[in-house]
This record gives structure tokens, C-alpha cells and sequence, in this order.
């Protein structure tokens, strides 16, 4: 009888031991939103502008952006300098208002500025260099950089010896939801003072105005004084259904004494938009460690411009693996939709849980376009454990039931 009681406690021990292990085993922590680590150097800045070389009318000033990126993983206090400025130019880093001399820039993140160069009354044609240094407060990180202004003689239209119409860049192209701003230097060549009255004449339906420079006000004349000059700002923004393609802007600048007239040109290239998503909306994936899960995704070009080579990238939890098919597609028109298979394969040694997955589209290099999509992927433990776990408390309790059997006999 004592033998028969403690088998019976052996085997009620067992099966409450067997029944915690499966628990804790299907309700183990997991990370509820797995995120990739971006793998950073520990520091890392550099400097750069937007255009390295660019040609001016003499005497005109010059402005261009200016980058100052943190490529590490600490935030950075970055020093800047001018250590080269060509005699006679006058040069600063600056924002909108004021002069720059350190900017603070967070890990893996950028600060726009502009470097002005002003030519001073001497400065003729030819070639000038600029070099920019970026460097952090303990001197152990340096970047640099080089802008190449080339100054070339003024140019210009001029229907009369009364007022002159100088415009360097003429001709701007770019996509059509983008904002165009011309600059013209309008020189009074009369004896006296005069008003000229600034007039436009575009595509319909296009906004186009007059501003000073580096104002936001708009204007309809300006006022000059013998032998002097100013410069003023055409702001244009497209129609926005305008079909790509080169379209004119007649410039009139008239006073009672005088008149002149330019044509400017903007070049319409489309615009370029991208959307990604899935056929069904849904933005879950159920998957198996170490099992592939397939599922489907679409790109489409709600843009009104071609879009090239067009690329796939995915940021995943470690050891994930994800492929796409195709991997590239070399051109979506407007309008255009395909489709893109993707298989998701989890890691080995993934936990049970949910996980965050990214998946990016990218048009051209650099990119003209993009679209991510954030996708949750939860990986479920296999079903066969589930089954031994079942066959052992079946088994477990089959030896029970035998053994009632037959103490109930004695």
C-alpha cells in the first residue's frame, strides 16, 4: 500500500513538473518589438556642400548649402573654419541669420548651412577656391572639403541702352511639385532715378512673382538710381498638373524712359512619387524559427515621371534573412503597379514573440524616391513539441488510470 502511494505521488509530481516545463516554454519573454542595431563607428564626421563648383556672373555673391554629418554613434560638438579664402572675397559659414563658427549634431544625423561668398570690387574672371574644415572639440576628428567658384564676365539680354536684364542661370530644371527661383540683376543705365515695373507672363495657371533677394515679400517695382543695381528673385511655382516638358516665362522690366525683356526657361521632369504596401492591407507576417514565410508586397509610381531602377532593402532583427523577388525593377511608368514576392526567414535562435521588420523601396541612385513599410512578424514555437508534450501527459496519465485499476482491485 505504501508503494502504491507513492507511485502515486511520483506520478501527480511528474505530471505537474512536465506542465510548468510546457508553460514556461510556450509563455517565455520575448522581445515585444525587435529593432535592428545600426552598425555605427564609434565616431565619424564629415563635411560637404551641395555643389562643389559653380559659375558666376562678376561680381555676384554666391550662397550653397553646406552638410555637417555625425556618422558615429555619440553626439558631436563640430568646430567650423575657413581656412582658405582667396584675396579680395569676403566668405562665412551662416543659417538664416547669423554667422556659424560650431554647431552640435546627434548620432547618425545632419545640420544644413550655407557658405556666402561676397566678391569684392576688384574681383575679375577666373578661377577661386574656398576650402571648408569641419573638426571636433578634441581635435581628434577633421574633415574637409573644397568649393571652386568660377567667375566668369557678365552676360545678359538688352533690348535698350536704358535698362539692362542680367539673368546667370536662365534655364532650371527639376520635378513638378518643385519651387524654381530665377535671379535677375536689373541695371538702371539712365541719367536719373527712375521706378521700373516688374511684369511676368507664364503658363497659365502658374504662380510666378517678384521678391528682393533673400526676402519672402513679394514686389511689383523697384526703384533705382542712375548707374545703380539691384537684384530680385522670380519665385515659380508650376501648375500642378503640368505635363513634363520645357516651358517659357516672359520677364518685362519697363519705366517711362526705358524697357527690357527676358525669357526664362523651366524644364518640367515629372514628379516622382512611390506607395508601397500590401494586396491586403495587412502588415503581419506569422512565421516558424528558422522556417521561410512568404508573402506578397506591391510598388506603384503615383508619380507623373518614370521611375528607374528601383530597389529593395530590408532592416531585420539579427541572423533574419529576407529576399525579395525580383530583386530590382528597372523602370515603373505612372500609374504602373507590380508585384514583389518577399520571403522572411526567421533566425534559429529566435524567441517566441513579436518582431519588427522594415521593408524599403528605393527609386533611382540617389534616390528621386522612396517608400517603407513597417511589418510585424511573430514567430510561433513549432507545433511537434506541442504533440510530445501532449503524448507524455497522455502516456502519464494512462499509468494512472492502470494503477487505480488495479490497487482497486486489492
Amino acid at each position: 500500500m505504501k508503494l502504491a502511494k507513492s507511485w502515486i505521488w511520483f506520478t501527480v509530481t511528474l505530471i505537474t513538473t512536465f506542465f510548468f516545463v510546457g508553460m514556461l516554454f510556450l509563455l517565455s519573454p520575448s522581445p515585444t518589438m525587435a529593432k535592428e542595431k545600426k552598425d555605427l563607428p564609434p565616431r565619424s564626421i564629415a563635411v560637404y556642400p551641395e555643389y562643389t563648383g559653380v559659375v558666376v556672373s562678376q561680381g555676384e555673391e554666391v550662397s550653397i548649402d553646406l552638410t555637417v554629418a555625425n556618422r558615429g554613434r555619440h553626439d558631436e560638438d563640430i568646430m567650423l573654419s575657413l581656412p582658405s579664402i582667396p584675396e579680395g572675397w569676403k566668405a562665412r559659414i551662416k543659417t538664416y541669420s547669423f554667422g556659424v563658427t560650431g554647431v552640435h549634431v546627434e548620432s547618425d544625423k545632419t545640420k544644413n548651412l550655407t557658405l556666402r561668398a561676397e566678391p569684392g570690387p576688384k574681383i575679375g574672371p577666373g578661377t577661386y577656391r574656398f576650402a571648408v574644415q569641419a573638426r571636433t572639440t578634441d581635435n581628434r576628428l577633421t574633415s574637409s572639403c573644397q568649393v571652386t567658384i568660377t567667375v566668369k564676365p557678365k552676360t545678359g539680354e538688352k533690348v535698350s541702352k536704358g535698362v539692362n536684364i542680367i539673368s546667370s542661370y536662365p534655364v532650371l530644371r527639376g520635378p513638378t511639385d518643385a519651387k524654381f527661383e530665377f535671379s535677375l540683376e536689373i541695371e538702371n543705365k539712365l541719367e536719373k532715378d527712375s521706378i521700373f515695373n516688374l511684369t511676368a507672363k507664364g503658363p497659365e495657371n502658374w504662380d510666378i512673382n517678384f521678391k528682393p533677394a533673400y526676402e519672402q515679400k513679394f514686389i511689383s517695382s523697384v526703384r533705382l538710381k542712375a548707374d545703380q543695381s539691384q537684384t530680385v528673385a522670380v519665385s515659380v511655382k508650376p501648375y500642378p498638373l503640368a505635363e513634363p516638358g520645357k516651358y517659357t516665362i516672359q520677364v518685362r522690366v519697363s519705366s517711362p524712359g526705358a524697357k527690357a525683356e527676358s525669357t526664362l526657361t523651366v524644364i518640367l521632369t515629372g514628379t516622382y512619387k512611390l506607395e508601397a504596401g500590401t494586396p491586403n492591407g495587412l502588415l503581419s507576417l506569422n512565421a516558424l524559427r528558422g522556417k521561410t514565410a512568404n508573402f506578397s508586397m506591391y510598388v506603384k509610381n503615383t508619380g507623373s515621371a518614370i521611375l528607374n531602377n528601383i530597389t529593395f532593402l530590408s532592416f531585420k532583427p539579427e541572423n533574419w534573412k529576407v529576399k525579395f523577388n525580383p530583386e530590382r525593377i528597372d523602370a515603373l511608368a505612372p500609374e504602373e503597379l507590380k508585384q514583389v514576392e518577399v520571403s522572411v526567414t526567421p533566425s534559429d535562435q529566435a524567441l517566441v514573440g513579436d518582431y519588427s521588420l522594415t521593408l524599403r523601396a528605393e527609386a533611382g541612385n540617389p534616390p528621386k524616391a522612396d517608400k517603407s513599410i513597417e511589418l510585424r512578424a511573430t514567430v510561433r514555437a513549432s507545433a511537434f513539441w506541442g504533440w510530445i508534450g501532449i503524448a507524455i501527459i497522455l502516456f502519464v496519465l494512462a499509468g494512472l488510470v492502470y494503477l487505480f485499476i488495479r490497487l482497486g482491485r486489492r
